[in-house]
């Protein structure tokens, strides 16, 4: 990569802007667009673990800023229709070493890389097609441009992988869940989970919004309307104990609900041509614990990689590097973990809560599968 390349990404999240950081200061000129037309507050906690992700928000200089924000995993404490304490799942099984708000994060991100490069919000790519010198990129509102390179950054659900590579069935493989972040009035101030078959709410905690995970088979909506996403929710809780009548009337009365399905990527490879994914777009697997640890570990070598070689031996290098990375993002479903289908898992998971040693052991499959102690590669501009 030269220091007059173009770069165009597609998100604004996480994984974009982390990666338009280390282009910038390569040098190259970065464009991130993003569909909203604002950075997304709140979300769920996102976390990192071991020593490498903790280098990498070093290289960045945002670890202090990181640390000044980190919520700190808080106990959950599962109760009984009745509210009677069955389990607790320590809030550092959840939490990994650091713990912080996504759009926190993404917050961070967006003022480090702002002066840098360009950010469009409230638009998206309609086509891209590739040239000889570059790659051609309509838009719903802004005019067409070209750009050296284009960086699908937009998630689980990327358009940026749909133009390029194909249909989103051809690659997202749906797990019979689904999960939802709902900012909605509190309804204990201690963080608290329920289950039934098939379903769990968790209400309460560090500022995250209220978490439901629910079984179900794939899903027709629209993700960018709440008020269907509501429905959605309110139909899959109907008749929920415990609390249910206050969680569902809060529910009812929300505005702010992200509904999502739990889901694997898999794909043969993360580039064609002059189009690369990275984060979630390439290898998600949603609520796994490793998403965003992954992603700033993928900016970084996708950029260093471009810096040392042409764009088609540095994505030969990324795509070698970051299997060997997001390899253990393809295991588990957190889906059957939270909200096991019978009263038996219901009644397993929560004894595995009161065995601290077996809890211990999966926390740490969980640091080796986050590559959280794989050695970074070095590059110059680091």
């Amino acid at each position: 990569m030269t220091n007059t390349t173009t770069v165009l990404i597609s998100g604004a999240s996480i994984a974009g802007p982390a990666l338009a950081y280390w282009l910038a200061r390569d040098g190259a000129t970065v464009t991130i667009v993003e569909r909203a037309p604002a950075l997304r507050p709140g979300g769920q906690a996102v976390d990192f673990k071991g020593e490498t992700h903790m280098e990498l928000l070093r290289r960045m200089g945002i670890l202090e800023e990181v640390r000044r924000r980190q919520t700190g995993g808080a106990d959950v404490t599962f109760v009984s229709r009745d509210g009677e304490p069955l389990a607790v799942m320590p809030g550092e099984f959840t939490g990994g070493d650091l713990e912080i708000l996504r759009g926190d994060l993404s917050e961070i991100l967006h003022d480090l890389t702002s002066s840098t490069c360009e950010y469009v919000f409230g638009d998206s790519i309609t086509s891209l097609t590739e040239t000889a010198s570059g790659v051609h990129v309509t838009f719903e509102e802004g005019a067409p441009r070209t750009f050296d390179l284009v960086v699908g950054a937009d998630g689980i659900h990327s358009n940026v992988r749909r133009l390029a590579f194909g249909p989103e069935k051809d690659y997202v493989k749906h797990l019979n869940y689904y999960y939802a972040l709902v900012d909605m009035a509190p309804i204990t101030h201690e963080a608290v989970g329920y289950n039934e078959p098939g379903r769990m709410v968790q209400v309460g905690g560090s500022k995250s919004p209220t978490f439901f995970v629910f079984s179900s088979p794939e899903l027709t909506y629209d993700r960018y309307s709440a008020d269907e996403q509501k429905r959605i929710l309110l139909d899959a809780y109907r008749g929920l104990g415990w609390r249910g009548p206050e969680i569902l009337t809060a529910l009812a009365g929300a505005t702010d609900v992200y509904l999502d399905s739990i889901g694997h990527v898999e794909i043969d490879r993360y580039s064609t041509g002059r189009v690369v994914l990275i984060g979630d777009a390439g290898y998600a697997h949603t609520l796994g614990g490793i998403g965003t640890g992954l992603a700033l570990t993928a900016a970084y070598v996708l950029a260093g990689e471009l810096s040392q070689a042409d764009y088609r031996t540095a994505f030969d290098r990324y795509e070698k590097i970051l299997r060997s990375f997001a390899k253990g993002a393809a295991q588990g479903n957190a889906g059957r973990f939270l909200a096991p289908r019978r009263r038996y898992g219901i009644w397993l998971r929560n004894l595995l809560f009161r065995k601290r040693f077996l809890l211990d052991r999966m926390a740490k499959e969980g640091e080796k599968r986050a590559a959280g102690q794989h050695r970074l590669p070095d590059y110059s501009f680091a």
